[in-house]
Formats: structure tokens, sequence, C-alpha cells
């Protein structure tokens, strides 16, 4: 758009030149001998607008980035980035416990104004003071408006972020108030982010929250959850030249995770596992409409076609924020390659032998996102196969457990150490040692996301 812009000023820069001198039988360049300059320094004039604007935007961006990135602004950045991936009230005290106070030497209280009930504090004799408690709810009603706002050293509003000792947030009648000595020094956009991310939690907080109460006593929440079921593969075809098993477990009854296997013809098969963004009902609604969108597709061997289909599908439920990543791919068995598309899936791999041992060959994203953004030109990636090799599909659910340290099960040598060895097993044999290993080093506590594993092991 803006090339287009300067373009047009280019051209209407030298047909107002031309229509301003006046042309007779002589060539205008040869009887106006300033013309040619004229146009040249207007076109000239125009590309170096041009390289300005697009340096002078892209330094913007850059430095935009690089402030909420850098400095003591990092620490919230970082604060919001983890807050996208907090679902309940123990995600976020958890979250405010190691980057807040421990990182950040902050002190937090969190208050339900509806009831006055403290849903968190920090250990800290500001916030644990009754003092404080009580000065914030005579200042602070739950009627008070919806926002973010400075708090001076009388725990009162302060317009300016020079004079604040703290901030605080209002919404939904609840108040997050975060008292920290560097207030002054966070970028001010940054309270932008925090207050819009804040909110998000909130939603996800209360829909997970509903749809958790009606999992428990709603029978027809039964009868979903096993509709969606449905959809999945029931047992594993008999596929010529591949192994195959796969493990399914979602968070709540109903999930945003999904899996298939679709033999094409006698040599070829279409393998596919996705995760739609959020959890419970819009998710697994989501996942059906994909399932039975690639299900219904007559030619799969077109895989950017597949891909065109299931985005369409997704953007006409209209739906907020969902989308899905998804790895699709059709092993052909007679040519030993696998043809594929990654759509911003980060776990799918291919465990080969070497003379060193199993290695570990990444099938790396080539496309975006899926149902809420234009999608680019789709190109299908190729991979070559051996026997013996195994491919592995799974959520993020899979890397992302961690310890106690709060370490990525997926960043650490353990799990490449067990995904190897467990490669010259059959399949289901492999995904059990996986599945092993991630309640392991969970320490056995509740996961917080759904774990879907799809595993295709080639024959010799």
């Amino acid at each position: 758009m803006v090339t287009a812009v300067y373009v047009m000023v280019a051209v209407s820069f030298i047909l107002l030149a031309l229509y301003l001198v006046p042309l007779q039988k002589e060539n205008a360049f040869s009887r106006y001998p300033n013309l040619f300059p004229m146009a040249v320094a207007g076109i000239l004039f125009c590309l170096l607008l041009f390289v300005g604007s697009t340096i002078s935007t892209n330094f913007r961006i850059w430095l935009h980035r690089r402030t909420l990135t850098t400095g003591e602004t990092a620490l919230l950045n970082t604060f919001i980035n983890r807050l996208r991936f907090c679902y309940s009230l123990d995600d976020f005290t958890a979250l405010i416990s190691e980057q807040l106070e421990k990182i950040g030497d902050c002190s937090v209280l969190y208050i339900d104004r509806e009831t006055n009930y403290v849903l968190y504090n920090s250990p800290s004799r500001l916030t644990s003071s009754p003092e404080t408690t009580n000065a914030l709810r005579m200042n602070f009603t739950a009627d008070w408006a919806e926002g973010l706002f400075f708090l001076g050293d009388g725990m009162g509003i302060v317009s300016s972020q020079k004079r604040a000792r703290g901030f605080f947030i209002s919404s939904a009648r609840q108040h997050l108030f975060v008292f920290c000595r560097y207030t002054r020094l966070f970028d001010s956009e940054i309270y932008r982010l925090l207050n819009e991310e804040f909110r998000r939690f909130q939603t996800r907080r209360r829909i997970i929250s509903g749809l958790s109460e009606i999992s428990e006593l709603s029978k027809e929440w039964e009868q979903l959850a096993a509709a969606q079921q449905a959809f999945l593969p029931q047992k594993m075809p008999d596929v010529k030249g591949v192994r195959l098993a796969a493990y399914f477990r979602p968070l709540i009854n109903v999930s945003g995770d999904y899996y298939t296997v679709l033999p094409i013809d006698e040599d070829k098969t279409l393998i596919m596992l996705g995760d739609v963004s959020g959890k419970g009902l819009a998710a697994a609604l989501v996942m059906g409409l994909v399932m039975n969108t690639v299900k219904i597709m007559e030619d799969k061997e077109d895989l950017p076609g597949m891909l065109v289909a299931v985005d369409a599908a997704i953007k006409s439920m209209r739906l907020q924020d969902k989308y899905t990543v998804v790895f699709i791919g059709i092993i052909d068995t007679a040519q030993m390659n696998i043809r594929y598309i990654n759509a911003s899936m980060s776990d799918p791999i291919i465990i080969t032998r070497s003379p060193a041992g199993h290695r570990i060959k990444p099938l790396t994203s080539n496309c975006s996102l899926v149902g809420i953004l234009p999608l680019d030109d789709i190109t299908v990636a190729e991979q070559r196969l051996f026997s013996g090799d195994v491919i592995m599909m799974a959520s993020d659910g899979v890397s992302e457990v961690m310890d106690d340290n709060g370490v990525e099960l997926g960043t650490t040598e353990l799990f490449d150490t067990t995904i190897k060895r467990a490669a010259a097993k059959e399949p289901q044999e492999f995904i059990d040692d996986v599945v092993s290993l991630i309640f392991d080093y969970n320490g056995n506590k509740k996961l917080r996301d759904d774990v879907t594993m799809l595993v295709a092991k080639i024959q010799g």
C-alpha cells in the first residue's frame, strides 16, 4: 500500500511536469532540457522517501521490541508472556511467586472485591498487614472503574508514573495490586499490554472453571466428551510397512488436541496431529470441525488444499482467537519418504539410526497458524525415510511439562536420551516410555495441558 502511494506520487510528478511544459513538434526533452532532470529528480525523491520511511518504521519496531525485552521492563514482559499460558488461580499465583516476587522483588495483593476475599498475598510485611488491606479497601471500592492505575506512597492514586511506588489493575470487580519500588522505570507501553493480558486471563479462568464444574456435574458434558472421542481413531489401522500407536489424555473431559491416521492406498498413509488454541468447549468444536474437514476431503494427497479447507472452515465459525497448529503428512513406503506441512507445530521429529547411534531430525515448521492469519503460499516439504525410522508427533503438553525448578522436559538431555533409546522398541512401547517419563518428570502432579502423541515406525 505504501509503495503504491509513492509510485502514484512519482507518476503524478512526471505527468504534472509534462502538462506544465507545452509540447511542440520537437521532442520535449530536447526542446526543454530541464524536463528530464526534473522527472529523474522526482522519481529519486520518491524512492528516497520510501526507503527512509521503511528504515524509520523498521527501526521503531526494533526499538520497541528492544525496550520491552531489556532492562527492568523485561520483568513484566516475561510475566505477560507466561501469563498467556495461565488457566487457573494456581497457575497465576505460581507465576507471581516465580516472576514478580523471586525475580522482581515485588509484593502482590490480589483481592476479589465482590466478596472482599483475598485471593493471594505475598509473604511480605506490606501485603500481609491488615492496615494495608483496610486502606486499599477504603480507597478502592468494588465499583471502582476498570483499568490500570498508579499508586503513590500513601496507597492513593497518582497521575505520574515517575511518582509511582506501585500499580493496580481493576477488572471484573477484582483488584490486583503490585508494589514495586522501581515502577517508574518500566516502559509505559508495558502497562497497557499487562492490563489486556490480565483481562484475558480472567476470561480464561472463568470459562475453564465453569467447564470444570459442568464436567463434574453434567451427564451432557460426558456425552460431549464421548462424542469427541469418536472423532479419534478407535484403533490404529493396519498399514503396510508402518506400525502405529497413539496416546490421548485431555486436561479436562474435552480437548483441543486431535490426531488421525487415514490410509490412502497400499503405499501411502496420511497422518495428522494438531492442537487448537485454548481449552474447553470452543476448542473441542474447532477440533471436531478440523477432523471432519480432513475426512471428507476427496483428494487426500493435496496437502495444501486440505490446509486451505481447514483454514476456511475455522474462520467461518467466527470464534475469537481460535486457531490450530497442525502437522499433516503422507508416508509413502514405496518411495520411502514423507511429504508434509508443519503449520507451527514445535515437536514433530524423525528418530533415525546412524553409525554413532540414533539421532533426531526435526520436521521444522513451514506454514503459519491455521484459522486466524492469511495463509501465504503453502509449500510441501519432503524428508527421506529409512527402515527403522520413528516419526513422533506430539502436542506441546509433552515437551512443556515442567519439573519443580520450572525446566521444560523438551529442553532436557533426559528427553532426547529417552526417545533415542525407545526408538528401537515398538511404537506402543515407545509411547509407554515417554508417558512414564512425563509423569516422573512432573513429580506425579496434576498436568497443566492435554497430552497427545502419535508415533509411526517404518518397517524394514
